[in-house]
């Protein structure tokens, strides 16, 4: 089927086409007569109907698009199809009427704010109206390592009625690209405000014809490539950067008692399973309380044979000859650790670099290799591992929690106050909700302006 794709899309012509900084000029002009003609005058409720619709289709299992992404989407983004299939069953299960209307609520206040004054409570009493409006034109600058904040950042889009030029890594437009001929299946003229394209990120030329035309840049990826887009960015556009994040997992004691035990390991191995442990939320450190009913280092055991069961059903994707490497370097390291140190012990696929737990008796927060390299720390409690953490306080992402469900408040209370911005259970740190505050932002409220009224 995709060598049967028609060429809507930039991303549809041959990989060695020429892309020119006028040809992405003429791209963006066009959007915006598209968005003044065909998108701009949707009601909420129609952009509703058609998103969840798509939200449906996809989940089909005869669906033409999701068979094309289960397909070639291994080959195109390096991940398996199993993995791809629970992404995409998570992801579009959530595109749905009921979702849609609870983030315009929460983001907005009202599902009409997009379609004209309206009035909340407090804007009655005040004799006030409000009216948000996306930008005409969003450009995107999209991470190349997670297929789902792209997606997202598309449909978000489309709610709030901005035409959208999405610029994906290079070799990274397949399900970008799928999700917007999908759109074009049931309603050209919406799918004719997208464009999908791909380029080597930091080509100057045509990323400042982008630039040019846009209202709105977002861009996500590490540090360095959001402050070097920001740079380019003229000051009359607005900018979004959500730069790299890190993420770690806390299991109290009583988390790890009786019957609990078997679900917390089930829901970590989850975890650092979710995405092949890619992306910003996935865990780097699982610290475990050392008062619990089971010693952190036993945790750790336990969640090795989690992880070589999972390996079993949701296999880890290829990797680079470079993360090979990374991953054999550091299990060396701590090799070494465990053969000097009680304090340090490793568990590792046989044969493979397909999944390494390491056990280390001391609270200190690392980064991992990622690749489903898991660090398992020994903790006496939430408050040495914060301390421990401090280095990584500003760049912390999600931590996910287990705990009794009495311990919940004070712990969430606490992160916080130290600064978390996502707090969520175990085994579910890689399924954010699609109205979650990115970062610690709003979804839509990030990007709509407003009118007020006042009479």
């Amino acid at each position: 089927m995709i060598e049967r794709l028609p060429q809507y899309f930039l991303a549809d012509l041959p990989s060695d086409a020429p892309l020119t900084p006028r040809m992405v000029t003429e791209a963006c002009q066009n959007l915006r007569r598209n968005q003044e003609r065909y998108l701009q005058s949707r009601t909420t409720a129609a952009m509703i109907r058609l998103l969840s619709e798509l939200g449906e289709q996809w989940l089909q299992p005869d669906y033409p698009f999701r068979q094309c992404a289960l397909e070639y989407g291994p080959a195109a983004t390096g991940f398996t199809v199993e993995t791809l299939r629970d992404g995409l069953d998570h992801f579009f299960k959530q595109l749905n009427a009921e979702t849609l209307q609870s983030l315009l609520i929460q983001d907005l206040g009202s599902p009409q704010r997009l379609d004209g004054f309206t009035q909340t409570h407090g804007e009655i009493q005040e004799r006030r109206y409000g009216f948000a409006q996306g930008p005409m034109l969003i450009g995107h600058i999209a991470a190349g390592n997670l297929p789902s904040p792209v997606l997202s950042s598309m449909i978000l889009g489309l709610l709030v009625r901005s035409a959208q030029f999405i610029k994906c890594a290079r070799g990274q437009s397949l399900l970008p690209r799928l999700l917007a001929h999908s759109i074009y299946d049931t309603e050209p003229k919406i799918a004719s405000c997208l464009e999908i394209a791909e380029w080597r990120g930091g080509t100057e030329d045509i990323e400042q014809a982008l630039f040019a035309e846009v209202d709105l840049v977002t861009a996500t990826g590490s540090d360095q490539t959001v402050e070097s887009v920001h740079q380019r960015v003229p000051k009359k556009v607005r900018f979004l950067g959500y730069g790299q994040r890190v993420s770690f997992s806390y299991l109290t004691g009583r988390s790890l008692a009786g019957f609990a035990l078997k679900r917390s390991v089930q829901s970590v191995g989850a975890d650092v399973v979710a995405w092949d442990q890619q992306g910003c939320l996935s865990p780097h450190v699982i610290f475990v309380e050392s008062r619990g009913g089971i010693a952190p280092e036993a945790f750790a055991e336990l969640l090795a044979a989690e992880l070589e069961r999972r390996e079993a059903q949701t296999p880890r994707g290829p990797i680079s000859p470079e993360e090979s490497a990374a991953i054999t370097l550091r299990r060396s390291v701590y090799e070494i650790r465990a053969a000097h140190s009680p304090d340090t012990r490793m568990w590792a696929s046989q044969g493979s670099t397909a999944w390494t737990v390491v056990f280390e008796n001391e609270p200190r927060f690392q980064t991992s290799c990622l690749n489903r390299f898991i660090l398992v720390k020994a903790a006496q409690d939430l408050g040495e591992i914060l301390r421990h953490a401090e280095e990584v306080r500003t760049k912390v992402s999600t931590i996910g929690i287990g705990a009794a469900p009495e311990e919940l408040q004070d712990l969430a209370n606490t992160l916080a106050r130290w600064g978390a911005s996502r707090i969520c259970p175990i085994g579910r740190m890689q399924l954010p909700p699609l109205t979650w505050r990115h970062d610690g932002r709003p979804a839509l409220a990030d990007l709509v302006k407003w009118t007020d009224w006042e009479q």
